[in-house]
């Protein structure tokens, strides 16, 4: 599920909040510890930024400079100063995500063009599987421009199992089928808990707007015009002011502003009740292959735009890494010189194993160095699939970075995937990093609320909340999760390999880990209403992205081989 958080106004907040992702720990695969640069800034004891940002500033904070800036930025400026003169070749950055819209100003110059295809011409020029794939591949199927809404892993697997279980006991249960019984019942738990919630919040929000446009409509007729105030609704007996209607005023807001946002509430727990959780929806009829078959290929098609209108996630993500830097437009990416691959393969809904693990290596094949993946769930029964293609990644020396997810939650303990440690300890490969969000505040509040966090599963912080990037329709908007701190690191992971690629994927996950700024303070634990620990608690490296810090390493270590 595509890792995102909408804020509602009029004091209700929906957190439209993913999944998660995976981890990295000091058993299996050790986290490397590497010699600190010289001139480096790896721990910063500064005050807070103090009085208000601008809004120019609040949409570059990401690329600030912790030291001139009091904003933990990764200190992209300085980083570019560094970078001067050196010699870079292209890199290829792979997004799998939602639709990308390769034609938003600011990232058409950088979309990646298949040399072995001839586009339109119905063939597979380059014998590789996928007809037309000119820019990527989109394996969600369906029409061009199409969504493709999805349910949840959860309700997949509850719709498997429940006629197999429903009206059983434990005493009709054969031996050979009682860890899958009770397996059962941990997801029917969890699944009606997910549905009876969502239902009451969707009649809730549908509730609220019913009772708003009443309200409003009342207030025209009495007022005699379609724009009132707060000092009119004060003219009413006490009796016949709307409580609603009178806090939406009173807060500056109107009713049409408010209706607006409570039908975002209803939309997105509308499709909660109605595709994600509905057992009888069927999104994945428009492929016509076998979701749970890995051998079931090809299908799919080259549409990787999706639907311009109803998908912005993914472009939102391929804009904060590979957006065209300093063409006068909107805003610069992390990265230069890089070539964007588009694989669709999370749909408005929970991913399949099948569609990860082959979006996985279809990137592989067509040479992206760096894969970043903003999406997660909390069931995953193909994750051998995405095993053996995150290990496959790893044979080719290609570095997997991963978002953590918006749960607030402790991923050394709660299931999250897709992961690189099954067991939450051991580590199947070396080439992911998974990243948690941090704010534009160097304080207690340094954590976003909604991120999750692992000593062992998250390896580093990096920016996620009020993150502006691009939009589809040459648009641009500001949006926070996981979601948008991974391609932050993915786009300084990018830059390295980009200027140093004699470097291997491990080498370049444990630079960006080990040459962070190091936060020595205590943060407050997200839900963990005002309780405070050591942010090093939160994340293996204890460190937040730093863009200049990672290349000077990586300088560093190449001049010293």
């Amino acid at each position: 599920m595509r890792i995102v958080r909408l804020l509602l106004g009029v004091g209700l907040i929906v957190s439209i909040a993913g999944c998660s992702s995976s981890k990295n720990t000091t058993k299996t695969n050790a986290y490397h510890s590497i010699a600190v640069p010289a001139g480096s800034t790896m721990a910063v004891n500064i005050p807070a930024k103090k009085g208000e940002m601008s809004e120019t500033e609040i949409q570059n904070w990401p690329h600030a400079d912790i030291s001139t800036d009091s904003v933990p930025g990764m200190s992209l400026a300085k980083a570019y100063e560094f970078l001067s003169g050196k010699k870079t070749q292209t890199t290829i950055v792979a997004v799998i995500d939602s639709g990308i819209d390769i034609n938003h100003e600011d990232l058409k110059d950088q979309a990646w063009v298949n040399t072995g295809e001839i586009a339109g011409n119905g063939k597979d020029d380059d014998k590789n599987g996928y007809v037309d794939d000119i820019h990527g591949w989109n394996f969600l199927g369906g029409a061009k421009g199409a969504a493709t809404p999805e349910q949840l892993e959860i309700t997949r697997i509850y719709k498997k199992l429940d006629p197999k279980y429903a009206d059983k006991t434990i005493g009709q249960i054969s031996e050979k089928d009682k860890e899958e019984y009770a397996y059962y019942h941990k997801v029917k738990k969890d699944f009606d808990k997910r549905i009876a919630e969502a239902t009451k919040n969707y009649e809730y929000y549908q509730g609220l707007e019913k009772m708003l446009k009443e309200a409003d409509a009342a207030a025209q007729k009495k007022f005699n015009k379609k724009e009132y105030t707060i000092a009119d609704l004060n003219t009413l007996p006490a009796e016949e002011q709307n409580p609603l209607l009178m806090k939406i005023l009173s807060s500056g807001g109107t009713a049409e502003d408010a209706s607006k946002q409570l039908e975002r509430g209803i939309d997105y727990y509308g499709s909660q009740v109605n595709t994600m959780y509905n057992v009888d929806f069927d999104g994945r009829a428009i492929t016509g292959d076998n979701a749970y078959d890995i051998k079931d290929i090809p299908y799919g098609n080259a549409f990787t735009i999706g639907s311009v209108d109803d998908e912005m996630h993914g472009t939102h993500v391929a804009g904060i890494s590979l957006a065209t830097r300093n063409n006068g437009k909107g805003m610069n990416g992390v990265a230069s010189n890089v070539k964007l691959l588009t694989v669709r393969a999370v749909p408005d809904g929970d991913e399949y194993d099948k569609d990860v693990a082959l979006a996985i290596r279809y990137a592989v094949d067509n040479g992206a160095k760096v894969i970043n993946m903003s999406f997660g769930k909390s069931y995953s029964p193909n994750a051998e699939w995405v095993y053996d293609a995150i290990k496959y990644a790893a044979s080719k020396d290609v570095l997997l970075v991963h978002a953590a997810g918006n749960d607030s939650k402790n991923i050394d303990k709660s299931d999250n995937f897709p992961t690189d440690a099954p067991d939450k300890i051991n580590e199947i490969a070396d080439n992911v990093i998974t990243v948690g969000a941090m704010t534009r505040h160097y304080d207690e509040n340094l954590v976003a609320g909604f991120s999750n966090y692992g000593k062992l599963n998250v390896d580093i912080f990096a920016p996620g909340l009020e993150i502006y990037s691009t939009v589809p329709k040459s648009e641009y908007k500001s949006i926070q999760g996981t979601s948008m701190a991974s391609p932050e690191v993915a786009g300084v992971a990018a830059l390295v390999r980009s200027y140093y690629p004699q470097l291997s994927a491990s080498q370049v996950k444990h630079i960006l880990m080990n040459s962070g700024i190091k936060i020595n303070f205590d943060v407050k634990l997200p839900k963990g209403e005002g309780k405070k620990v050591p942010f090093s608690s939160l994340s293996v490296s204890g460190r937040v992205l730093n863009a200049y810090n990672a290349l000077v390493m990586a300088d560093q270590m190449v001049k010293s081989k």
